[in-house]
């Protein structure tokens, strides 16, 4: 018998204590990557959270400390130190060393919360390379410290905290995560961890967030008294609203519907889904009952004022997501949550539906007969929204007929590549037929295709799909990638898995790329959420030495270049400042920008939905001043190539 063959008792292994954490860490936070850091910071500001949401907190503070330690105060009652008899340990060691550990077990402890499986505190101590935990109860300091979740001492009353501890009452958690875990980095991504903060600090009122970043010297502070409605508000910001918000506030047992609606002429969805102040990204059942209740409402009060002629047919949910900022916010029993994952971001409680839809139909039935000016403004942008569906469909169905979009017939100026397997295949966007045909000779054709765009391409901000499909440049781009667009699209059928944007590097280049990059973001996005879409970084500079030849990307690396030949005291030095890829020789562009072992490409992701459709709107929307307020603001820090 081999090795792999022989399975008894002795292969079944027992993983005790934190042990599985540490062995299968992506299962309990996602991911090891820096969404994994967040998510322990996280972990520990929801703990804080939940004491607030009990009532018990108003103050949590954030440090973001110069060495990587990570620590969270809140004001709170503080974690229990007292022995628990059925261990004859400290309850505060069984919390941070115990999976499934904790209050939130008891629904006389925590009726709401924030967490789900117990595991927070216990699974980040698990992942940190050093943690300290600081208790006040009753006037009376306590301490434990861990190493890589293992306790250091037993739990101790101390007379000074080392976390100087600013309440009198509360929790102070610090840590720093594992490098033995976190490879890739242990700092947060500090950006999104602001916006988290500001999302929690919106949700639950009247607390006071502060964070303090070492690293870059910044202190911020966040207190919200409005609720959901502020959140829309901001939501909204920069927007044409039509309406002043419709809120919809509704407890059914024990359990809290809160809704917030508010539409604007933009084309895009704004839709932010909460359950307990978690940010469930996948929506869930209570997503599902107010689309369902949204949809409905709006088709009963249309069916209502409109005659048959005027109605046409049925509004589609589609139809209503266009200029729609909608924030769902459960709060119910932490004890009968159900999510899919320890990362929350899916709700799964199937009665949960039943009682959105209901409190959400029942209130927009009503709201529109007494409000009929709001209605009629939103079914006005319905009935433009539902027109352009079906004027796209008619124009891509007519694509579809020629066999187009179906891959039957590339693009004539698409250079395609001989490997057939998209994961394998890259396609670069080439801004002009001069760049292009330096590309096409300079690619290697295995697995790289060229395809040329001609001048600036259509603003998509504010494009239906039909007219998108009519701009030659973007539908030759759509037959190209080959899975289609609009509601039929089918990512399955992708042609290539690597989509790099390769423009000029000067002030018409950088447009190209922003009118590219709103195409994807608002047409195509899973192309973005799916990580397919790169920029390329061709180079400024090319340093000429004799015979010597180097490439600089930046303004540093020239002036780096230059001071190294002149040590090397080599006077004669030729610098070329590159305006355009066609300047370059094919040899040249693969070897600088298209060849993989030399090339350097940035990664097109999007963490922050809610601020990129912000930026997007603002400067490639229609309303001028907030793009006249960014450039005269932020003009001084423009590099101008003169």
């Amino acid at each position: 018998m081999t090795d792999q063959s022989k399975y008894g008792a002795e292969s079944i292994v027992v993983l005790e204590g934190l042990e599985p954490v540490r062995k299968r860490p992506a299962m309990y936070i996602g991911s090891t990557s820096q969404v994994g850091v967040n998510h322990c910071l996280n972990e520990i500001v929801d703990n804080a959270i939940d004491e607030a949401l009990a009532g018990f907190a108003h103050n949590i503070h954030v440090i973001v400390q110069a060495n990587d330690y990570l620590t969270v105060f809140d004001d709170g009652r503080g974690i229990p130190v007292d022995i628990v008899p059925k261990y004859k340990t400290s309850a505060l060691e069984i919390v941070m060393t115990k999976l499934h550990a904790g209050g939130k077990f008891n629904q006389g402890a925590y009726k709401i919360s924030g967490g789900l499986h117990g595991v927070g505190a216990s699974v980040v101590n698990a992942l940190g390379e050093h943690v300290i935990v600081e208790v006040r109860r009753e006037n009376k300091l306590y301490r434990q410290e861990y190493k890589r979740g293992k306790p250091l001492y037993q739990v101790k009353k101390v007379s000074d905290s080392l976390l100087h501890f600013p309440f009198k009452n509360g929790t102070a958690f610090s840590f720093i995560p594992d490098k033995e875990i976190f490879q890739e980095t242990r700092e947060i991504n500090y950006s999104i961890f602001k916006k988290q903060i500001k999302e929690r600090a919106y949700l639950v009122s009247n607390v006071d967030f502060k964070i303090k970043n070492e690293k870059i010297n910044e202190r911020i502070s966040f207190f919200f008294d409005g609720g959901i409605i502020s959140l829309l508000r901001d939501l909204n910001r920069n927007k044409k609203v039509l309406h002043d918000p419709i809120y919809i506030k509704k407890q059914v047992e024990d359990k809290e519907v809160e809704v917030a609606i508010q539409f604007n002429d933009s084309m895009s969805e704004n839709m932010y889904s909460f359950v307990n102040v978690i940010n469930t990204h996948e929506g869930g059942t209570h997503l599902t009952g107010f689309r369902i209740a949204l949809t409905k409402s709006i088709n009963s009060y249309a069916k209502k004022i409109l005659s048959e002629k005027d109605l046409g047919e049925a509004f589609t949910g589609d139809d209503i997501k266009e200029g729609l900022s909608a924030i769902v916010y459960i709060k119910m029993p932490s004890t009968n949550l159900q999510f899919e994952g320890q990362t929350k971001t899916k709700l799964g409680n199937s009665e949960v539906q039943a009682i959105v839809q209901q409190a959400v139909g029942e209130y927009l039935d009503v709201f529109f007969e007494e409000n009929p000016k709001v209605g009629k403004d939103i079914l006005s942008k319905i009935f433009l929204a539902q027109r352009a569906r079906l004027a796209a469909k008619a124009a891509k169905d007519a694509v579809l007929r020629k066999g187009a979009l179906e891959g039957a017939t590339l693009p004539g100026k698409l250079a395609d590549c001989q490997e057939k397997d998209p994961a394998l295949s890259e396609l670069f966007i080439v801004e002009g037929d001069s760049a292009g045909g330096s590309a096409k000779q300079g690619r290697n054709r295995k697995f790289q295709a060229i395809l040329p765009l001609r001048g600036k391409i259509l603003n998509t901000e504010r494009a239906y799909l039909d007219k998108v499909l009519g701009f030659k440049e973007l539908k030759d781009l759509v037959i190209a990638l080959g899975m289609g667009i609009g509601e039929t699209v089918d990512y399955g059928k992708l042609r290539y898995h690597k989509i790099v944007i390769m423009t000029d590097a000067d002030v018409d280049g950088e447009h190209i790329r922003t009118l590219i990059l709103t195409f994807f973001f608002r047409h195509l996005p899973d192309i973005i959420q799916r990580g397919h879409l790169y920029i390329a970084q061709p180079p400024l500079f090319k340093v000429q030495s004799g015979k010597s030849v180097k490439y600089a990307y930046s303004d540093d690396e020239r002036d780096a270049l230059v001071k190294e030949i002149t040590q090397a005291k080599q006077s004669s030095i030729i610098i070329q400042r590159y305006k355009g890829l066609g300047e370059m020789n094919p040899d040249q562009l693969w070897e600088t920008t298209m060849n993989p072992e030399n090339r350097v490409l940035k990664h097109v992701s999007n963490a922050d939905s809610q601020e990129t459709d912000r930026v997007f709107s603002m400067l490639m929307g229609d309303d001028v001043p907030p793009r006249k307020k960014f450039i005269v603001t932020h003009a001084r820090l423009a590099k101008l190539d003169v």
